[in-house]
């Protein structure tokens, strides 16, 4: 097991391991709302992948290049 000691996402304060901490990974209840605010505020965004990527999933009759019955 790790002793390394871990830091609050949102304050940066020391965080008490899970067993203790119901608001682990957060150092407490308050920064665990605060982190998720940010989420539902579109704060924090997981990046998406490029259009040109997403065009290659097209089905082949729905291509726009190709000239499906579409």
């Amino acid at each position: 097991m790790s002793t390394t000691a871990r830091e609050c996402f949102v304050c940066r304060k020391p965080v008490a391991p899970r067993a203790e901490n119901p608001a682990y990974p957060f150092c407490s209840k308050r920064c665990r709302m605060v982190d998720l605010g940010r989420w539902l505020g579109e704060e924090y965004r997981v990046p998406d992948r490029q259009a040109d990527e997403q065009e290659d999933e097209l089905p082949a009759d729905q291509h726009p290049e190709r000239g499906g019955d579409a």
